[in-house]
């Protein structure tokens, strides 16, 4: 058997009831064979980013996984397609998008899956979420470089950098 890898993943949705959507797919993460999920985020609130359409709901999960990281990433695909996600064009508004943040501590660059996530330092919406549960993997410096991105947690506190 395959040992425990902690992993990060990051949830997001704009389109139908993104709220819910959030939710359901940490359930559904949650429910998968060889996935223990860890730590929640709170839901937070941020405008698209190089995208349009309604506002954003984000979070990240920690989990500890048994799954390699492509099969992880597959069955990241799986729930998104069971929430009806489509992929018209990039960065077009969403019924659900996981991301695989972070991997252990793999450092992988094949065609299919980049980990960890080229793109997570430059979103507020990923860093917040994954400072509040995994402190260590978010610096200040990273945090300042995104600041002039509004963001709110759903529970009514807000953060505009």
């Amino acid at each position: 058997m395959r040992e425990s890898v902690t992993a990060y993943v990051a949830l997001g949705a704009n389109l139908d009831d993104p709220v819910a959507s959030v939710r359901k797919a940490m359930d559904d993460l949650a429910a998968l064979d060889g996935i223990t999920l860890l730590k929640r985020s709170f839901l937070y609130r941020s405008a698209p980013l190089a995208s349009n359409g309604p506002d954003y709901i984000n979070a990240v999960v920690e989990v500890a996984t048994r799954l390699s990281a492509p099969a992880l990433l597959s069955a990241l695909q799986e729930i998104e397609q069971q929430a009806g996600r489509e992929r018209p064009y990039p960065n077009a508004p969403r019924t659900l998008d996981l991301d695989l943040l972070i991997y252990g501590s793999a450092t992988i660059d094949s065609v299919a899956l980049v980990v960890p996530h080229p793109r997570m330092f430059q979103r507020a919406f990923v860093l917040l979420p994954l400072f509040e549960i995994a402190p260590q993997f978010v610096t200040d410096a990273q945090l300042q470089a995104v600041h002039a991105q509004a963001i709110t947690r759903i529970d009514g506190s807000s953060r505009k950098w």
